[in-house]
Protein backbone atom coordinates (compact mmCIF):
# COMPACT_ATOMS: atom_id res chain seq x y z
CA UNK A 1 0.00 0.00 0.00
CA UNK A 2 1.28 3.61 -0.96
CA UNK A 3 -0.43 6.41 0.06
CA UNK A 4 0.63 10.27 1.39
CA UNK A 5 0.94 11.48 4.81
CA UNK A 6 -2.46 13.68 4.51
CA UNK A 7 -3.57 16.26 7.32
CA UNK A 8 -6.93 17.24 7.52
CA UNK A 9 -9.32 20.18 9.20
CA UNK A 10 -9.97 23.59 8.37
CA UNK A 11 -7.30 26.19 8.18
CA UNK A 12 -4.69 23.81 8.09
CA UNK A 13 -3.37 25.73 5.33
CA UNK A 14 -1.85 28.37 7.27
CA UNK A 15 0.99 25.91 8.54
CA UNK A 16 2.27 25.14 4.50
CA UNK A 17 4.75 27.45 5.56
CA UNK A 18 6.19 26.03 8.41
CA UNK A 19 6.27 22.49 6.49
CA UNK A 20 8.57 23.85 4.04
CA UNK A 21 10.59 25.90 6.46
CA UNK A 22 10.98 22.46 8.32
CA UNK A 23 12.20 20.86 5.01
CA UNK A 24 14.42 23.09 4.84
CA UNK A 25 13.26 24.69 1.01
CA UNK A 26 14.98 27.31 0.37
CA UNK A 27 13.56 27.57 -3.69
CA UNK A 28 10.02 26.53 -4.23
CA UNK A 29 7.44 26.50 -7.07
CA UNK A 30 3.75 27.43 -6.53
CA UNK A 31 1.71 25.65 -9.21
CA UNK A 32 -1.91 26.23 -9.62
CA UNK A 33 -4.11 27.83 -12.76
CA UNK A 34 -5.18 31.37 -13.80
CA UNK A 35 -8.93 30.96 -11.76
CA UNK A 36 -7.61 29.86 -8.42
CA UNK A 37 -4.45 32.35 -8.81
CA UNK A 38 -7.15 34.94 -7.63
CA UNK A 39 -8.88 33.03 -5.33
CA UNK A 40 -9.05 32.11 -1.81
CA UNK A 41 -7.67 29.45 -1.24
CA UNK A 42 -4.13 30.76 -3.21
CA UNK A 43 -4.22 33.50 -1.11
CA UNK A 44 -4.00 31.40 2.16
CA UNK A 45 -0.75 29.40 0.72
CA UNK A 46 0.54 33.07 -0.31
CA UNK A 47 -0.19 34.45 3.45
CA UNK A 48 1.60 31.35 5.29
CA UNK A 49 4.71 31.16 2.48
CA UNK A 50 4.73 35.31 3.13
CA UNK A 51 4.59 34.95 7.31
CA UNK A 52 7.55 32.21 7.29
CA UNK A 53 9.61 34.30 4.58
CA UNK A 54 9.56 30.81 1.78
CA UNK A 55 11.12 31.99 -1.34
CA UNK A 56 9.28 30.94 -4.05
CA UNK A 57 7.98 31.63 -7.60
CA UNK A 58 4.33 30.90 -9.05
CA UNK A 59 3.02 29.16 -12.13
CA UNK A 60 -0.57 29.75 -12.79
CA UNK A 61 -1.09 28.74 -16.75
CA UNK A 62 -2.11 25.21 -15.60
CA UNK A 63 -4.67 24.09 -18.22
CA UNK A 64 -7.66 22.46 -16.67
CA UNK A 65 -8.06 18.91 -18.66
CA UNK A 66 -4.10 18.70 -19.31
CA UNK A 67 -2.58 18.25 -22.29
CA UNK A 68 1.01 16.89 -23.13
CA UNK A 69 1.64 19.96 -24.26
CA UNK A 70 0.46 21.93 -21.13
CA UNK A 71 2.25 19.02 -19.11
CA UNK A 72 5.51 19.96 -20.76
CA UNK A 73 5.15 23.81 -20.55
CA UNK A 74 5.24 23.61 -16.65
CA UNK A 75 8.08 20.92 -16.70
CA UNK A 76 9.73 23.85 -18.84
CA UNK A 77 8.89 25.90 -16.11
CA UNK A 78 10.16 23.63 -13.47
CA UNK A 79 13.52 22.57 -14.73
CA UNK A 80 14.40 26.17 -15.47
CA UNK A 81 13.48 27.20 -11.57
CA UNK A 82 15.57 24.51 -10.31
CA UNK A 83 13.01 24.10 -7.42
CA UNK A 84 13.89 22.27 -4.29
CA UNK A 85 10.45 21.87 -3.15
CA UNK A 86 6.71 21.98 -4.77
CA UNK A 87 3.28 23.30 -3.77
CA UNK A 88 0.54 22.46 -5.94
CA UNK A 89 -2.66 24.10 -5.46
CA UNK A 90 -6.03 23.23 -7.15
CA UNK A 91 -7.79 19.82 -8.20
CA UNK A 92 -6.34 16.94 -10.40
CA UNK A 93 -5.51 18.97 -13.27
CA UNK A 94 -3.02 21.12 -10.91
CA UNK A 95 -1.71 18.50 -8.75
CA UNK A 96 -0.93 16.04 -11.30
CA UNK A 97 0.61 18.46 -13.81
CA UNK A 98 2.59 19.23 -10.36
CA UNK A 99 3.79 15.51 -10.33
CA UNK A 100 5.11 15.85 -13.78
CA UNK A 101 6.92 19.02 -13.45
CA UNK A 102 8.75 17.68 -10.42
CA UNK A 103 9.57 13.80 -11.61
CA UNK A 104 10.88 15.30 -15.24
CA UNK A 105 12.93 18.14 -13.72
CA UNK A 106 14.37 15.59 -11.14
CA UNK A 107 15.10 13.45 -14.10
CA UNK A 108 16.19 16.20 -16.45
CA UNK A 109 17.65 13.62 -19.41
CA UNK A 110 14.72 11.51 -19.85
CA UNK A 111 12.16 11.79 -22.78
CA UNK A 112 8.61 12.56 -22.10
CA UNK A 113 7.43 9.49 -23.18
CA UNK A 114 10.23 7.16 -21.04
CA UNK A 115 7.54 7.64 -18.37
CA UNK A 116 4.10 7.65 -19.78
CA UNK A 117 2.25 4.59 -19.07
CA UNK A 118 2.60 1.51 -22.15
CA UNK A 119 1.64 1.08 -24.50
CA UNK A 120 1.72 5.00 -25.44
CA UNK A 121 4.89 5.39 -23.55
CA UNK A 122 7.62 3.28 -22.46
CA UNK A 123 6.19 3.01 -19.27
CA UNK A 124 9.36 3.02 -17.24
CA UNK A 125 9.92 2.85 -13.46
CA UNK A 126 11.05 5.83 -12.08
CA UNK A 127 14.40 5.24 -10.23
CA UNK A 128 15.47 9.09 -9.40
CA UNK A 129 14.97 10.97 -6.13
CA UNK A 130 12.24 13.55 -6.57
CA UNK A 131 11.47 16.44 -4.67
CA UNK A 132 8.94 17.25 -1.55
CA UNK A 133 5.09 17.76 -3.06
CA UNK A 134 2.70 19.75 -0.93
CA UNK A 135 -0.87 19.15 -2.52
CA UNK A 136 -3.54 21.40 -1.61
CA UNK A 137 -7.12 19.78 -3.29
CA UNK A 138 -9.48 22.64 -3.72
CA UNK A 139 -11.86 20.16 -5.36
CA UNK A 140 -13.65 17.00 -3.82
CA UNK A 141 -13.14 15.23 -6.68
CA UNK A 142 -9.86 13.23 -8.19
CA UNK A 143 -8.27 12.19 -5.14
CA UNK A 144 -5.07 13.59 -6.49
CA UNK A 145 -3.19 14.60 -3.28
CA UNK A 146 -3.28 10.68 -2.36
CA UNK A 147 -2.25 8.73 -5.33
CA UNK A 148 0.91 8.23 -7.71
CA UNK A 149 -0.93 9.17 -10.78
CA UNK A 150 -1.07 12.24 -13.56
CA UNK A 151 -3.65 12.29 -16.03
CA UNK A 152 -3.20 14.26 -19.36
CA UNK A 153 -4.67 14.19 -23.41
CA UNK A 154 -1.88 12.85 -25.35
CA UNK A 155 -3.07 15.58 -28.24
CA UNK A 156 -1.66 13.71 -31.24
CA UNK A 157 -3.82 10.34 -30.69
CA UNK A 158 -6.67 11.90 -28.95
CA UNK A 159 -6.87 9.81 -26.22
CA UNK A 160 -6.12 10.51 -22.38
CA UNK A 161 -2.82 8.67 -20.57
CA UNK A 162 -0.93 9.66 -17.86
CA UNK A 163 2.03 8.35 -15.40
CA UNK A 164 1.50 5.87 -12.54
CA UNK A 165 4.04 5.30 -10.49
CA UNK A 166 4.40 5.38 -6.35
CA UNK A 167 7.32 7.53 -6.51
CA UNK A 168 5.48 10.91 -7.68
CA UNK A 169 2.69 10.38 -4.99
CA UNK A 170 2.98 13.67 -3.27
CA UNK A 171 5.23 14.30 0.12
CA UNK A 172 1.98 15.93 2.15
CA UNK A 173 -1.65 16.00 0.88
CA UNK A 174 -3.30 19.26 3.03
CA UNK A 175 -7.31 18.72 3.01
CA UNK A 176 -8.29 21.69 4.05
CA UNK A 177 -12.40 21.61 3.84
CA UNK A 178 -12.64 25.64 3.45
CA UNK A 179 -11.08 26.01 0.04
CA UNK A 180 -14.39 23.70 -0.92
CA UNK A 181 -16.75 26.61 -0.42
CA UNK A 182 -15.80 28.34 -3.47
CA UNK A 183 -16.64 25.38 -5.90
CA UNK A 184 -19.53 26.17 -8.31
CA UNK A 185 -22.13 23.78 -7.88
CA UNK A 186 -21.62 21.89 -11.81
CA UNK A 187 -18.21 21.88 -10.17
CA UNK A 188 -19.14 20.15 -6.78
CA UNK A 189 -21.16 17.79 -9.40
CA UNK A 190 -18.28 16.40 -11.58
CA UNK A 191 -15.80 16.10 -8.85
CA UNK A 192 -18.39 14.27 -7.10
CA UNK A 193 -18.92 11.99 -9.73
CA UNK A 194 -15.03 10.88 -9.92
CA UNK A 195 -15.70 9.82 -6.09
CA UNK A 196 -18.81 7.77 -6.47
CA UNK A 197 -16.83 6.08 -9.85
CA UNK A 198 -13.20 5.41 -7.98
CA UNK A 199 -15.58 3.89 -5.11
CA UNK A 200 -17.22 1.31 -7.33
CA UNK A 201 -14.76 0.91 -9.51
CA UNK A 202 -12.09 -0.07 -6.97
CA UNK A 203 -12.24 -2.95 -4.04
CA UNK A 204 -16.19 -3.48 -4.46
CA UNK A 205 -15.94 -4.53 -8.01
CA UNK A 206 -12.67 -5.19 -9.28
CA UNK A 207 -12.48 -9.00 -10.51
CA UNK A 208 -8.92 -9.47 -10.00
CA UNK A 209 -7.55 -9.55 -7.22
CA UNK A 210 -3.88 -8.97 -6.20
CA UNK A 211 -2.79 -12.06 -5.99
CA UNK A 212 -3.75 -12.54 -9.86
CA UNK A 213 -2.46 -8.76 -10.82
CA UNK A 214 1.04 -9.73 -11.48
CA UNK A 215 1.48 -13.05 -12.88
CA UNK A 216 3.97 -13.99 -12.72
CA UNK A 217 5.16 -12.15 -9.92
CA UNK A 218 7.72 -9.20 -10.84
CA UNK A 219 11.00 -9.95 -10.99
CA UNK A 220 11.90 -6.22 -8.90
CA UNK A 221 9.34 -4.94 -6.78
CA UNK A 222 10.11 -1.56 -8.49
CA UNK A 223 8.00 -3.30 -11.49
CA UNK A 224 5.01 -3.73 -9.37
CA UNK A 225 2.00 -2.06 -10.66
CA UNK A 226 0.56 1.24 -8.33
CA UNK A 227 -2.64 -0.18 -9.95
CA UNK A 228 -2.50 -3.83 -8.34
CA UNK A 229 -5.88 -4.97 -8.28
CA UNK A 230 -8.65 -5.19 -5.24
CA UNK A 231 -7.02 -6.41 -2.11
CA UNK A 232 -8.30 -5.86 1.35
CA UNK A 233 -7.62 -1.88 2.27
CA UNK A 234 -8.42 -0.48 -0.31
CA UNK A 235 -12.22 -2.33 -0.02
CA UNK A 236 -12.65 -0.86 3.54
CA UNK A 237 -11.59 2.72 2.07
CA UNK A 238 -13.82 1.98 -1.22
CA UNK A 239 -17.09 1.49 0.53
CA UNK A 240 -16.78 3.76 3.59
CA UNK A 241 -15.97 6.70 0.43
CA UNK A 242 -19.42 5.18 -1.06
CA UNK A 243 -21.35 5.63 1.93
CA UNK A 244 -20.23 9.29 2.51
CA UNK A 245 -20.87 9.77 -1.32
CA UNK A 246 -24.83 8.66 -0.68
CA UNK A 247 -25.16 10.50 2.46
CA UNK A 248 -23.13 13.87 1.15
CA UNK A 249 -22.95 14.37 -2.03
CA UNK A 250 -26.07 15.52 -3.26
CA UNK A 251 -26.33 18.50 -0.13
CA UNK A 252 -22.84 19.29 -0.91
CA UNK A 253 -24.31 20.19 -4.74
CA UNK A 254 -27.26 21.87 -3.47
CA UNK A 255 -26.44 24.10 -1.16
CA UNK A 256 -22.82 25.56 -1.11
CA UNK A 257 -23.56 26.30 2.50
CA UNK A 258 -23.53 22.90 3.60
CA UNK A 259 -20.42 22.66 5.53
CA UNK A 260 -20.91 19.51 6.37
CA UNK A 261 -21.89 18.35 3.57
CA UNK A 262 -18.79 20.10 1.76
CA UNK A 263 -16.29 18.96 4.27
CA UNK A 264 -17.21 15.48 4.01
CA UNK A 265 -17.11 14.78 0.42
CA UNK A 266 -13.82 16.52 0.67
CA UNK A 267 -12.67 13.59 2.95
CA UNK A 268 -14.82 10.68 1.14
CA UNK A 269 -12.48 12.00 -2.22
CA UNK A 270 -9.22 11.60 -0.18
CA UNK A 271 -10.60 7.72 0.85
CA UNK A 272 -11.75 7.04 -2.56
CA UNK A 273 -8.05 7.98 -3.45
CA UNK A 274 -6.50 5.67 -1.46
CA UNK A 275 -8.31 2.83 -2.08
CA UNK A 276 -8.25 3.15 -6.40
CA UNK A 277 -4.80 4.28 -5.53
CA UNK A 278 -3.78 1.09 -5.04
CA UNK A 279 -6.32 -0.85 -6.60
CA UNK A 280 -7.00 0.38 -9.59
CA UNK A 281 -10.36 1.69 -11.81
CA UNK A 282 -11.74 -0.26 -14.89
CA UNK A 283 -14.26 0.25 -17.58
CA UNK A 284 -15.62 3.62 -16.55
CA UNK A 285 -12.56 5.38 -16.66
CA UNK A 286 -10.61 3.54 -19.23
CA UNK A 287 -13.85 4.40 -21.67
CA UNK A 288 -13.86 8.13 -20.34
CA UNK A 289 -10.59 8.80 -21.41
CA UNK A 290 -11.70 9.05 -25.38
CA UNK A 291 -14.84 10.78 -24.26
CA UNK A 292 -12.68 13.58 -22.91
CA UNK A 293 -9.96 13.69 -25.79
CA UNK A 294 -12.39 13.51 -28.64
CA UNK A 295 -14.18 16.45 -27.36
CA UNK A 296 -15.85 18.75 -29.57
CA UNK A 297 -17.67 22.00 -28.86
CA UNK A 298 -19.11 20.95 -25.36
CA UNK A 299 -18.21 23.52 -23.00
CA UNK A 300 -19.72 23.40 -19.14
CA UNK A 301 -21.53 25.53 -16.62
CA UNK A 302 -19.65 26.94 -14.42
CA UNK A 303 -16.40 26.45 -15.74
CA UNK A 304 -14.18 29.40 -16.65
CA UNK A 305 -12.00 28.38 -19.49
CA UNK A 306 -11.53 29.11 -23.27
CA UNK A 307 -11.56 25.79 -24.87
CA UNK A 308 -13.85 23.07 -25.21
CA UNK A 309 -13.98 20.13 -22.32
CA UNK A 310 -15.61 17.36 -20.83
CA UNK A 311 -14.92 17.46 -17.09
CA UNK A 312 -13.54 14.23 -15.91
CA UNK A 313 -15.96 13.13 -13.32
CA UNK A 314 -18.67 13.55 -15.95
CA UNK A 315 -17.16 11.71 -18.70
CA UNK A 316 -16.42 8.59 -16.14
CA UNK A 317 -20.17 8.66 -14.75
CA UNK A 318 -21.90 8.95 -18.43
CA UNK A 319 -21.10 5.33 -18.57
CA UNK A 320 -21.40 3.71 -15.29
CA UNK A 321 -25.17 2.67 -15.58
CA UNK A 322 -24.32 0.61 -18.68
CA UNK A 323 -21.15 -0.39 -17.10
CA UNK A 324 -22.34 -1.68 -14.28
CA UNK A 325 -25.15 -3.87 -16.23
CA UNK A 326 -22.03 -5.42 -17.99
CA UNK A 327 -20.22 -6.41 -14.95
CA UNK A 328 -23.07 -7.66 -12.65
CA UNK A 329 -22.58 -10.63 -13.69
CA UNK A 330 -19.47 -11.21 -12.15
CA UNK A 331 -20.22 -10.18 -8.56
CA UNK A 332 -23.94 -9.25 -8.44
CA UNK A 333 -24.47 -9.19 -5.08
CA UNK A 334 -21.59 -6.67 -5.03
CA UNK A 335 -23.39 -4.28 -7.42
CA UNK A 336 -26.04 -4.73 -4.99
CA UNK A 337 -24.69 -3.75 -2.44
CA UNK A 338 -24.03 -0.57 -3.86
CA UNK A 339 -27.16 0.27 -5.68
CA UNK A 340 -28.76 -0.19 -1.64
CA UNK A 341 -26.02 2.21 -0.18
CA UNK A 342 -27.06 4.53 -3.45
CA UNK A 343 -30.68 3.93 -2.06
CA UNK A 344 -32.57 1.54 -3.88
CA UNK A 345 -34.77 -1.15 -1.47
CA UNK A 346 -33.13 -4.55 -2.67
CA UNK A 347 -34.78 -6.86 -0.17
CA UNK A 348 -36.51 -8.83 -3.15
CA UNK A 349 -34.08 -8.17 -5.48
CA UNK A 350 -33.14 -11.12 -7.87
CA UNK A 351 -29.50 -11.59 -7.73
CA UNK A 352 -29.65 -12.22 -11.65
CA UNK A 353 -31.21 -8.90 -11.47
CA UNK A 354 -27.89 -6.98 -9.59
CA UNK A 355 -26.50 -5.20 -12.90
CA UNK A 356 -29.93 -3.43 -13.61
CA UNK A 357 -31.08 -2.67 -10.58
CA UNK A 358 -27.61 -0.48 -9.78
CA UNK A 359 -28.30 1.15 -13.53
CA UNK A 360 -31.32 1.74 -12.54
CA UNK A 361 -30.35 3.35 -9.22
CA UNK A 362 -28.17 5.43 -10.65
CA UNK A 363 -29.86 6.78 -13.55
CA UNK A 364 -32.47 8.08 -11.06
CA UNK A 365 -29.15 9.55 -8.86
CA UNK A 366 -27.93 11.24 -12.10
CA UNK A 367 -31.32 12.80 -13.09
CA UNK A 368 -31.70 14.16 -9.62
CA UNK A 369 -28.58 15.67 -10.17
CA UNK A 370 -29.44 17.02 -13.36
CA UNK A 371 -26.49 15.78 -15.38
CA UNK A 372 -26.56 15.58 -18.99
CA UNK A 373 -28.56 12.67 -20.96
CA UNK A 374 -25.91 10.54 -21.81
CA UNK A 375 -23.15 10.42 -24.54
CA UNK A 376 -25.48 11.95 -27.09
CA UNK A 377 -25.94 15.47 -25.09
CA UNK A 378 -22.28 16.15 -24.86
CA UNK A 379 -21.73 15.94 -28.63
CA UNK A 380 -21.66 12.56 -29.33
CA UNK A 381 -23.45 10.21 -31.92
CA UNK A 382 -23.21 6.89 -32.91
CA UNK A 383 -21.12 7.92 -36.13
CA UNK A 384 -18.12 8.60 -33.10
CA UNK A 385 -18.85 4.87 -31.23
CA UNK A 386 -15.78 3.44 -33.64
CA UNK A 387 -12.78 6.36 -32.75
CA UNK A 388 -14.30 6.11 -29.46
CA UNK A 389 -13.83 2.56 -28.86
CA UNK A 390 -10.06 2.79 -30.27
CA UNK A 391 -9.61 5.47 -27.14
CA UNK A 392 -10.21 2.90 -25.32
CA UNK A 393 -8.03 -0.05 -26.61
CA UNK A 394 -5.00 1.52 -25.47
CA UNK A 395 -6.25 1.65 -22.04
CA UNK A 396 -5.42 -1.57 -20.84
CA UNK A 397 -3.57 -0.78 -17.39
CA UNK A 398 -7.21 0.04 -16.12
CA UNK A 399 -9.39 -1.81 -18.79
CA UNK A 400 -7.77 -4.88 -17.85
CA UNK A 401 -8.73 -4.66 -14.36
CA UNK A 402 -12.45 -5.05 -15.39
CA UNK A 403 -13.84 -7.97 -13.62
CA UNK A 404 -15.77 -8.69 -16.99
CA UNK A 405 -13.29 -8.80 -20.17
CA UNK A 406 -14.45 -7.21 -22.94
CA UNK A 407 -14.33 -7.13 -26.56
CA UNK A 408 -14.40 -4.77 -28.99
CA UNK A 409 -17.93 -5.56 -29.60
CA UNK A 410 -18.49 -4.98 -26.21
CA UNK A 411 -17.25 -1.59 -26.06
CA UNK A 412 -19.08 -0.38 -28.71
CA UNK A 413 -22.60 -1.78 -27.16
CA UNK A 414 -21.61 0.05 -24.07
CA UNK A 415 -21.38 3.15 -25.48
CA UNK A 416 -24.15 3.27 -27.60
CA UNK A 417 -25.94 2.41 -24.69
CA UNK A 418 -24.49 5.49 -22.93
CA UNK A 419 -25.45 7.84 -25.70
CA UNK A 420 -28.61 8.47 -23.83
CA UNK A 421 -29.62 7.81 -19.78
CA UNK A 422 -32.87 8.77 -19.60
Amino acid sequence: MAVSNIRYGEGVTKEIGMDLQNLGARRVCLMTDKNLSQLPPVNAVLNSLAKYSINFQMYDNVRVEPTDQSFLDAIKFAKKGEFDAYVAVGGGSVIDTCKAANLYASSPTSEFLDYVNAPIGKGKPVTVPLKPLIAVPTTAGTGSETTGVAIFDFKELKVKTGIASRAIKPTLGIIDPLHTLSMPERIVANSGFDVLCHCRCTGLFSEKRYTMRCQPCPSNPINRPAYQGSNPISDVWALHALRIVAKYLKRAIRNPEDREARASMHLASAFAGIGFGNAGVHLCHGMSYPISGLVKTYKPKDYNVDHSLVPHGLSVVLTSPAVFAFTAQVHPERHLEAAEILGADIRTARIKDAGFILADTLRKFLFDLNVDDGLAAIGYSKADIPALVKGTLPQERVTKLSPRPQTEEDLSALFEASMKLY
